[in-house]
């Protein structure tokens, strides 16, 4: 019986990886098809595998829809992948890079890059992404590790609403004192429409590193998931796991949120859903949750366009709307272990 049960979750996540991908293509199809031009499909066709640079309608594909779409689903699949590698080593069904003080780290560091050096390079705007992503997380733990009675799931999210509130609000201070706040707010705002094929070049290989190395350590987080004193008793070190993990979560999170802002609860729902479709096994788990991410992220992306045309909705507008009510009923389920 459980054979069976697991052949059909890996079924399962073949389909994901196979259907989904097809599904991730047409949706960046669709999501170039819609916009203020109206542009045929024929044409979004044409402009991706036949393109003509002097055809107005094939230039704005290329330069803005294009690595708009693209930006979505990079950005998607690098945080439900980073949600997925936290969930798993931490063994918290609340972690996620937005709730665990990663993103709003990578936000923080961001605003003092725009306040105190205003010539920044966009190289320099990631690295301060990554930096502030390590702060988040490095303050969250700590807090908590301090505290009595040890870590918990439940402690984990109260630190890491805390320290994310705490960074949000110097964040405002800073872009207020500096006169930042219009750079600042793009990025708490959340979302990809002025992503330039340039940032595109700058952040890919960092989110290709991060998925790579997150797959080459999904076996060993599928023992670490179990329990740090049985993943040791495997022969696992745990402490390089760990740290392995971390520098993926950082690589994919400091990535995503150098281009598109704080985009918040991908990384919380996505993995939940992609384990309940296909197991506990790491293997299938994180790149599904990339298939998933990236499909969630140009869909809501599609719909922030779609609710209050002609003007547009932030897309962490949209994924707070499903992610909240999410995250209220795991922290309610997990309540008991205050």
């Amino acid at each position: 019986m459980a054979r069976k049960e697991l052949h059909s979750n890996h079924l399962i996540g073949s389909i994901i990886l196979l259907g989904g991908s097809i599904l991730l293509f047409l949706s960046i199809i669709v999501s170039i098809h819609f916009g203020a031009a109206d542009l045929s499909f024929q044409t979004v066709w044409k402009a991706i595998f036949s393109y003509d640079g002097e055809n107005s309608s094939h230039i704005i594909i290329r330069e803005l829809r294009l690595p708009r779409a693209i930006a979505a689903v990079i950005v998607g699949a690098g945080l439900a992948v980073s949600g997925a590698i936290m969930q798993g080593m931490t063994r918290n069904p609340l972690a996620s890079p937005s709730i665990m003080g990663v993103t709003s780290g990578s936000s923080f560091l961001i605003a003092i890059a725009f306040a105190f050096i205003p010539a920044v390079s966009y190289s320099g705007l990631i690295a301060f992404s990554f930096i502030g992503a390590g702060l988040g997380a490095a303050l969250v733990f700590s807090i908590t590790s301090l505290s009595k009675g040890g870590i918990t799931p439940v402690k984990l999210a109260l630190a890491g609403s805390a320290i994310t509130t705490l960074l949000s609000s110097l964040s405002t201070a800073i872009g207020i004192k500096f006169n930042v706040s219009k750079d600042i707010s793009y990025w708490y705002a959340g979302g990809v429409a002025s992503v330039q094929t340039q940032q595109l070049y700058y952040v890919l290989p960092f989110v290709i590193a991060g998925i790579v190395l997150a797959i080459l350590l999904s076996r060993s987080i599928s023992i670490l998931s179990l329990g740090d004193e049985i993943a040791k008793g495997l022969g696992q070190n745990t402490k390089v796991i760990k740290l392995l993990g971390m520098i993926a979560v950082l690589l994919l999170t400091g990535a995503a949120v150098s281009i598109a802002g704080m985009v918040g609860f991908v990384g919380l729902v996505i993995p939940h859903i992609t384990r309940f479709l296909v197991g506990v096994d790491y293997r299938w788990i994180i790149p599904c949750s990339a298939i998933l991410g990236g499909i969630l992220l140009i869909f809501a992306d599609i719909v922030g366009r779609m609710v209050n045309a002609p003007f547009e909705t932030p897309v962490g507008a949209i994924t707070a709307i499903i992610g909240v009510p999410f995250f209220l009923y795991l922290a309610r389920k997990e309540g008991r272990e205050l």
